[in-house]
């Protein structure tokens, strides 16, 4: 089993095949700080690491300094308002108007495998290739129980965090303002960062940099990960290259807003957070509601960047990628949209898949512009209806005749789009994410729709699987060209509108 705990030393010592990640619960009152993370280690007794074994060290044995303590303690779940002046990863407005929180130990659970997160894409395994800690936390003050979850795979050098938060009724409703999924403290170093930025057509521009003094940080509030900011950040030792060296490797996953930071502290030391982005977000938990966080997978290399990206790699196709593809090679495909944009028919298509499949190419993507009135980009989208001016004898006729030369037939789709000029917005204006009284910014020409609304939810989904099942379509491009603004669904009430975010 990848994960013990040492009761006498109160210890937790998770190990992956090259790598150990160290907790230990401190004081009386159960403070989790984190020991250790990097190459793998065979002696767990090293509680001095934290320098608690001494009595003038234990905050309870020295009250008039506890803000000090908590302003340099290496918190495995850091919280905020009480003392750490750090960025903290746990934040709450309760009904008093109060936003300090402090987290305590309870209790924990170790068993094999690893659960879902309900609503989210994770990691999977099974109880023999993984193993799961949970620590079970409390804040007294709210009434809140905070569980940090972590799970080692056997094979891989990766753990994966997320965290689970539950109101246990002290107050009827809290506002969580903050709840990142992971924190990882590290001792003075000389250290560099990586991310990854870019734009249309240049994704993932590795961007390496001495970390200094402060915040280094990397985030998106675009209501997706985005091409501009990729939802990674690596801390490095300075002299790390890709075939040697020590690396610290944290990717979210998530589509949605997050931010990655590494933060350097008056002591040199440093913190690594990484969650859904606070900004604008604000939710709701009701008494014995739970809320849970997306997942962080952390991967630690001693031999350079190369290593820790073969990791990432080998553990999303064995415990991320649920595709039958995953391990087989996926057909060529020919896309139109270069060769004929809007300008498209029956005929058209099958001549470019006539001479595709001479030259062997496996799959025809039928692009945009196939559905509504859609002869340019300004309008349509919600109209998932064929336009049989352009589609003689239908979708289903097209896709046979494709079939008939051994190609596959893939389509595309924007389902979370409405155009203004539609059937679809002209019927239901209040589907698309708006501000009442405020005119709305376009991009496109278009609308997002409210994803938090079951009806918009029931009818994207109904509209996809009846294109889906109207043919033998192997393929689907989902397509996603612009990005949130105007924040406000005429379905939540005023006090939920930061749940949407």
């Amino acid at each position: 089993m990848g994960i013990v705990f040492y009761e006498n030393e109160r210890i937790f010592k998770l190990d992956t095949p090259h790598s150990t990640y160290m907790i230990e619960l401190v004081d009386k009152e159960g403070y989790m700080l984190h020991m250790y993370y990097g190459r793998r280690l065979s002696d767990y007794h090293t509680a001095d690491l934290t320098r608690t074994n001494f009595g003038q060290n234990v905050p309870s044995n020295n009250e008039r300094e506890r803000c000090s303590f908590n302003d340099c303690m290496p918190f495995e779940y850091p919280t905020h308002g009480l003392g750490d002046f750090r960025d903290d990863a746990f934040k709450v407005l309760n009904p008093n108007g109060h936003t300090a929180t402090s987290l305590e130990y309870r209790s924990h659970l170790i068993y094999s495998g690893k659960q879902k997160i309900t609503g989210m894409p994770a990691t999977f395994g099974t109880e023999a290739n993984c193993t799961t800690l949970e620590i079970v936390a409390e804040d007294p003050y709210n009434g809140l129980e905070v569980t940090l979850l972590y799970t080692v795979f056997e094979d891989l050098d990766a753990i994966t965090r997320s965290v689970r938060v539950r109101n246990a009724g002290k107050f009827d409703k809290i506002k969580l303002t903050k709840v990142l999924s992971t924190c990882v403290e590290f001792e003075e170093g000389d250290y560099d960062t990586i991310f990854l930025h870019g734009s249309w057509a240049r994704e993932r521009t590795i961007d390496r940099n001495r970390l200094g003094y402060g915040k280094h940080y990397v985030s998106s509030k675009r209501g997706e990960s985005s091409h501009q900011e990729h939802p990674f950040i690596a801390l490095l030792d300075k002299n790390t290259t890709e075939d040697a060296g020590e690396v610290w490797g944290f990717n979210f996953v998530y589509s949605g807003n997050f931010i990655a930071q590494a933060e350097k502290s008056q002591f040199k030391t440093v913190r690594v957070l990484m969650g859904i982005n606070p900004e604008d977000f604000c939710w709701n938990l009701r008494a014995g509601e739970v809320f849970e966080s997306p997942e962080v997978v952390m991967v630690y290399s001693s031999e350079g960047i190369g290593a820790m990206s073969r990791t990432f790699h080998d553990l999303y196709r064995k415990h991320l990628l649920r595709s039958k593809y995953k391990d087989i090679r996926r057909p060529i495909l020919i896309n139109n949209w270069e060769a004929t944009y809007f300008d498209f028919n029956t005929d058209k298509l099958i001549s470019i898949a006539k001479q595709a499949s001479e030259l062997g190419i496996e799959m025809l993507v039928m692009d945009d512009g196939w559905f509504g009135k859609r002869n340019f980009d300004d309008n349509s989208l919600g109209d998932w209806v064929v336009n049989e001016d352009k589609l003689k004898g239908g979708l289903k006729y097209l896709v046979d005749e494709v079939n008939k030369l051994g190609m596959k037939f893939g389509i595309w789709m924007e389902p979370e789009m409405v155009s203004l000029d539609s059937d679809l917005y002209r019927e239901h204006p209040d589907w698309a994410i708006h501000i009442p009284g405020r005119t709305p910014v376009q991009s496109r020409a278009q609308f997002v729709l409210d994803m938090s609304r079951p009806d918009v939810v029931d009818y994207t989904y109904n509209q996809v699987r009846n294109i889906l099942r109207s043919a033998n379509i192997e393929y689907l491009k989902w397509d996603m060209n612009r990005q949130l603004t105007d924040l406000g669904s005429a379905k939540l009430d005023p006090d939920s509108q930061g749940e949407l975010f």
